[in-house]
């Protein structure tokens, strides 16, 4: 892989942002929640602006590994401080930062505990972003942990609906996906008799037999594959959604689950190729089934936070599909769809963040005619429902149809059947926006306030973001072929 070194460490300055954040926030005294959001702010805004940098400065007509820093930390072990940013990751690495600072700006009333809650998400999405941005496995297998840690007191202290039974649960699946990734990748280090965890290095042709790379794969998917919601290790997931807090839920079904498909990518599917292929069925039909069984139960859901939760179900199946098919587009579609379905889910709970804290309820029959009392706030539920059901125009539709342009070529029959369960989902989110935000208004709700123009700020970029990769999708396809088309090229035949 070809790399090219960084002249400033910027990858290293968006987690000096998170950690620089986390320790200013740690030494504001609790009772000034005024500085600390501006805190909160202020570092998370410096990293979306750090990654957006990144985004738009790679070299798209040099591809490769970029902006690579790499300092030896563990000579003995072959542990180096290693980072880089490709047409994988930067997408990733941008989602991160845009779903961060629409998180602190969504949860700006936030009265109990802000000091806490804020030092818990900064180290939350540090451990995220490290994650994305390292190509050394030891480094991938601790941000992994830093990233889930804090998420079980971010949801046991301050959730909502069962948030003990939901933070545990979650934090027991993760748990377990943990434990199955960490003896695959010391089964990788010793078996390739290299000393190293440095993925560059691992990638190596022959580093690895084809029954090595059958076991580790299979170890490897199974571990990300639950964060990543995959069918049938994906009920922590709704569970956690609902019970989680609003940046809390954008961060868990916008960033954090694309930590697990992006870790089959990453790791997975880099390293052992050959189980890859052996393990492309299983994958296709775990992904299609994950498809079908999230747009079904989602459709009986009463509860908004429910609907989103088995929807990301859904969605998060439609990666896997692509990741399935072994093709350039398949590669492409399933990165395009992380991004899309990010900040679709993030823009989806911030709106319902707004309605609840207002309201007081999620459950559906009890709200009704919204979209006569809070006309923007509905506005922009409606426009995340939209991009939900994949309309043209929103960046969703882009990452889909890909998607299922490959997985036709491939698995026709389940390429089918994917598509026909996307139509029961876009039956269930229209059913969500005509019964909560259309009909009779309910009295109690008729007095409500809109979303001001500041609280409505973290919306306006989820929706603009939204708009801008529906209508300009090259910008992103672009970015992801700087590695897809090389990657796939180079496999062995």
């Amino acid at each position: 892989m070809q790399m090219q070194y960084a002249g400033f460490p910027y990858l290293s300055a968006i987690l000096v942002s998170c950690v620089g954040g986390l320790l200013a926030i740690l030494c504001i005294p609790g009772e000034r929640t005024r500085t600390i959001r501006m805190v909160s702010a202020v570092s998370s805004g410096s990293t979306l602006v750090l990654a957006a940098y990144l985004f738009v400065s790679y070299d798209r007509a040099l591809g490769g590994l970029q902006f690579v820093e790499r300092l030896v930390w563990i000579p003995q072990l072959g542990i180096h401080y290693f980072n880089g940013a490709d047409g994988f990751n930067l997408p990733n690495l941008l989602l991160t930062g845009i779903v961060f600072f629409t998180g602190v700006l969504t949860m700006w009333e936030l009265q109990y505990r802000v000091k806490e809650f804020f030092a818990l998400y900064f180290l939350m999405v540090a451990g995220v972003f490290g994650l994305f941005m390292s190509m050394d496995l030891f480094f991938i297998f601790v941000w992994y942990d830093v990233s889930l840690f804090p998420m079980y007191l971010l949801i046991a202290v301050w959730g909502t609906t069962r948030k003990e039974y939901g933070a545990m649960k979650l934090t027991l699946y993760l748990l377990a996906g943990s434990a199955l990734i960490l003896p695959a990748i010391v089964y990788l280090f010793v078996q390739s008799g290299l000393n190293t965890f440095d993925i560059v290095a691992l990638m190596e042709p022959g580093v690895f037999n084809a029954s090595d790379q059958r076991l580790a794969f299979l170890l490897l998917y199974l571990g990300f594959g639950i964060l990543a919601g995959v069918w049938p290790f994906h009920t922590w997931s709704p569970v956690g959604h609902v019970a989680a807090p609003h940046a809390v839920s954008m961060v868990h079904a916008g960033v954090l689950m694309k930590i697990g498909a992006f870790g089959v990518l990453r790791v997975a599917i880099f390293l052992c190729p050959e189980g890859w292929k052996y393990w492309a069925q299983l994958m296709a039909l775990l992904a299609s089934v994950g498809i079908i069984y999230g747009a079904l139960v989602g459709l009986r859901q009463t509860d908004l936070k429910y609907v989103i939760g088995y929807s990301s179900v859904s969605h998060m199946g439609i990666v896997g599909l692509g990741l399935s098919t072994l093709t350039v587009d398949g590669l492409n579609g399933a990165v395009f769809q992380m991004f899309a379905h990010g900040v679709m889910t993030a823009l989806l709970f911030s709106s319902v963040g707004y309605i609840y804290d207002r309201t007081h309820t999620k459950m559906i029959g009890e709200l009704g005619g919204l979209s006569r009392v809070m006309p923007v706030a509905s506005g922009y539920f409606i426009v995340a429902a939209l991009a939900s059901m994949g309309v043209p125009g929103l960046a969703s539709f882009w990452g889909e149809l890909v998607v299922f342009i490959a997985a036709f070529r491939i698995y026709p029959v389940r390429g089918v059947v994917a598509v026909l369960a996307l139509v029961v989902s876009a039956v269930f989110m229209l059913r969500v926006v005509q019964r909560t935000f259309y009909g009779p208004n309910r009295e109690e709700h008729a007095r409500l306030p809109d979303v001001p123009f500041f609280l409505g700020v973290p919306r306006m970029i989820l929706a603009a973001v939204l708009l801008s990769f529906g209508l300009y999708p090259t910008l992103l396809f672009d970015m992801i072929e700087t590695a897809s088309v090389p990657f796939m090229a180079g496999l062995p035949k």
